[in-house]
């Protein structure tokens, strides 16, 4: 049976791969002091829209209703729940969530209508958060062997060049100039022309000390001291905009040459009226690109005749955080089963093992057995 357009099973490697990158998310994650928390996928549709009623994500949430006719909608992100979260919160509040969201939008072979997000947010924040933030996404890139690049700009540097060159409709003209890395440069000209703007694409191509001139260039250059206390470099990108209901500073986002979609972005917001900086992890996104070793050995164990002695046996290694499975029956059969699923190693239990207290150990990659007791199987497992 066909799974729905735009959804799809995970099992496999690609889950354990999964698995993996969501531990080395969590584990850095705790390491810069946030916390893990959970929230509904399903909520009323008008706290889903929120505001941000014009942003192109909020018009593409899948609608439902329940069996007492109220509105409802499945999360199209984490953002929009923090209001909540950071209600009566001491601050600065730290916290990182992993779920699926999901939105009803044209599919492709890197964009689902279900996938999972991997959220860090700090309500309550300045720029030694962003650069913090920052800091905490290239250590993750690094351990997922992912090389790409960190772009930031600033709100209030484009809303200030604008003012500055006299846009009335800075809005429209901010997500035209954002268009400048995916379209052709005339293309873009072309479509600023109807708000009279044309011109302004040329300061977008300066160098960065032509933006000292801009006052909210400070910013940025604070923003670079501190990500060089954490040994962290990021370009300065200045027609960069995302977010353009939201974001009000800090701006960023990275990108890889393997692919052309954004591998994660972020920036400074207003949670209830209060500062704050968050960044997303696509998981989708990062299982693509992440080079990752799927640790720990597949241990598969055959019982010649001897359950209970198995039974026993499996539990040692388990109590020793061994992962392991049993195959009982014929044992022609349970090593075909250790080939489907990919087992390391095999450990046979029969009757003459169990007398002697000792244990053929295979090696299914290489082939070599050895007769090892317990404690030595375990030693060499771990």
């Amino acid at each position: 049976m066909e799974t729905v357009k735009g959804f799809k099973d995970c099992s496999g490697e690609e889950a354990i791969k999964r698995q993996r990158i969501k531990e080395i998310l969590v584990k850095n994650f705790e390491l810069y002091g946030f916390e893990p928390a959970e929230t509904p996928i399903v909520e009323f549709e008008e706290f889903v829209k929120g505001e941000n009623v014009n942003d192109e994500a909020v018009s593409e949430i899948f609608k439902l209703q329940d069996r007492g006719k109220r509105k409802l909608a499945l999360r199209y992100e984490f953002t929009f729940q923090l209001k909540r979260l950071a209600s009566n919160k001491k601050l600065p509040y730290k916290i990182y969530q992993i779920g699926a969201v999901f939105r009803d939008e044209p599919v492709n072979a890197n964009r689902f209508r279900q996938f999972t997000q991997c959220d860090v947010d700090v309500i309550g924040s300045s720029l030694k958060e962003d650069a913090a933030i920052l800091a905490l996404t290239s250590k993750v890139l690094r351990e997922l062997g992912i090389k790409a690049e960190i772009n930031v700009n600033n709100r209030k540097l484009l809303n200030e060049i604008l003012e500055k060159e006299g846009v009335v409709k800075k809005e429209e003209v901010i997500r035209e100039l954002d268009k400048l890395d995916k379209l052709p440069e005339k293309d873009v000209k072309e479509n600023l022309k109807k708000y009279k703007a044309e011109k302004i694409i040329n300061i977008f191509k300066k160098t960065d000390s032509f933006f000292e001139q801009y006052d909210a260039y400070d910013e940025i250059k604070e923003l670079k001291k501190y990500c060089n206390y954490y040994g962290v470099k990021f370009n300065f990108q200045s027609n960069l905009a995302r977010g353009l209901s939201y974001y009000n500073g800090t701006i960023f986002e990275v990108k890889t040459k393997d692919v052309k979609e954004t591998v994660c972005a972020g920036g400074s917001y207003l949670v209830n009226g209060v500062q704050s900086v968050g960044i997303s992890f696509g998981l989708e996104r990062l299982s693509a690109l992440a080079n990752v070793e799927i640790k720990g050995n597949k241990i598969l164990l055959i019982s010649i005749g001897q359950d209970e002695e198995t039974m026993k046996l499996s539990e040692e290694l388990r109590n020793e955080d061994i992962p392991c499975l049993i195959a009982f029956g014929q044992i022609s059969r349970a090593l075909g089963y250790a080939n489907s699923i990919n087992a390391d190693y095999v450990i046979f239990v029969g009757e003459k093992e169990v007398k002697k207290g000792k244990f053929k150990l295979k090696d299914m990659d290489s082939g070599k057995e050895d007769m090892l007791k317990i404690k030595e199987i375990i030693k060499k497992l771990k």
